[in-house]
């Protein structure tokens, strides 16, 4: 659970507008007075029709000025449809392996002790095609304890997993255009091992930014887990169930697969592991001139603390950033910010992050990216393009 300073507390315990005095993080505050923001020329494309009812409110880097991302600037991913639920009939069902089944109005969930975390929440495709460059965002997740209703239910000593239902649903083919063809609706679905459900930080979440969680962030209620990526996080829950077996579905198995190209013994393999856990990652966000002085700043986060950020501008050397003060949260990103003496022309901006344990953000030719046959966990380092004069 996140511990906040008494003022920060208070603050983000009313409205909105509250978390949003929490922002001296922001990469506005990292400016110097009326700054003049200078576009990236490296602009992406528009999201293709087809991905626009998957895909939706990405929010340009340079607009995401803010340590906490406001609701209606916060990506939206959807797999099936976008459901909207009646709070007042919702019902979450805890069942499977355990001692006593549960069945949850919302009123009484939030009766439980409340927990909050602020977690930056990524989609593990994001950077991973042209026009998915930003999906991403900060907020601060009101809830309650998952670990709290699971320890409620009493797992049976058997269970092994914990698997989550969303109330989004769409039809699956297998195997299609064979005799072995099957075709059915599925409910969206996620799993975890027991370990990875028991975290304390993890929770069912009923607020976003001190406001009802909003029907396209999958209210009433959503698990919120820090640490991995936007697919673990799933939406519009309406059942827990604890198995003795492995679960695997589409989006466990078929679907949120990355396949990488490794060698082994001197033989190229293909190796395929299913998207969990973020990764370290690094953003330019923006360039701003102010006086006749040019700011670089961006973003880093990453399952681990960032130790360090450095920038490098055309083939010059890595410089090092400056990372805005801590927010308290191990689980959201980090600020940072370079000064730049920049000289007309186009010129190319890369960043890379360093963890506490010394892990640096890789780079596009190595091997762990270069040889990654799809577009998830996609955690190389980004590079931008701006133009000065």
């Amino acid at each position: 659970m996140e511990h906040l300073p008494r003022r920060e507390f208070l603050l983000g315990t009313g409205t909105a507008a509250g978390i949003f005095l929490l922002d001296r993080y922001g990469l506005g505050a990292l400016a110097q007075g009326a700054d003049q923001l200078i576009p990236w020329s490296d602009q992406p494309p528009p999201v293709p029709p087809p991905a626009q009812a998957v895909i939706k409110n990405l929010t340009p880097w340079e607009s995401l000025d803010t340590w906490i991302t406001p609701n209606d600037k916060f990506f939206g991913i959807g797999h099936y449809e976008w459901p909207k639920l009646d709070p007042t009939q919702w019902k979450l069902d805890v069942l499977g392996d355990v001692g006593t089944p549960l069945s949850l109005t919302l009123d009484e969930l939030k009766a439980r002790p409340r927990q909050n975390v602020t977690y930056t929440l990524e989609c593990s495709g994001n950077n991973g095609l042209p026009f998915f460059t930003s999906g991403i965002g900060n907020a601060q997740w009101g809830g309650t304890s998952l670990a709290g209703v699971l320890k409620a239910a009493r797992i049976k000593s058997n269970a092994i997993e914990v698997v989550f239902f969303g109330a989004d649903q769409g039809t699956e083919v297998v195997r299609a255009g064979t005799p072995l063809e099957l075709k059915f609706t599925a409910h969206f679905a996620r799993s975890m091992s027991i370990e990875d459900a028991m975290n304390p930080a993890n929770i069912l979440c009923y607020e976003m930014n001190a406001e009802a969680l909003p029907a396209e962030h999958g209210a009433p209620v959503r698990l919120i887990a820090p640490g991995w990526f936007g697919i673990a996080n799933v939406k519009w829950l309406r059942r827990i169930e604890l198995r003795d077996t492995r679960f695997v579905n589409r989006f466990m198995g078929r679907d949120y697969v990355t396949v990488r190209e490794e060698s082994r013994d001197g033989e190229m393999v293909m190796v395929e592991s299913s998207v969990g856990r973020g990764l370290l990652k690094s953003a330019p966000g923006r360039v701003t001139l102010n006086n006749g002085h040019y700011r670089i700043a961006g973003v880093a986060w990453g399952p681990t603390p960032i130790a360090a950020v450095e920038v490098k501008v055309d083939s010059g050397p890595w410089m090092k950033a400056t990372i805005a003060e801590s927010n308290k949260s191990p689980f959201a990103w980090r600020f940072w910010h370079l000064d730049w003496p920049a000289t007309t022309g186009e010129h190319t901006i890369t960043s890379r992050a360093i963890d506490v344990a010394g892990h640096v953000q890789p780079a596009m030719d190595d091997p762990i990216i270069a040889n990654k046959k799809t577009y998830w966990e996609s955690n190389g380092q980004i590079t931008r393009r701006v133009r000065i004069g």
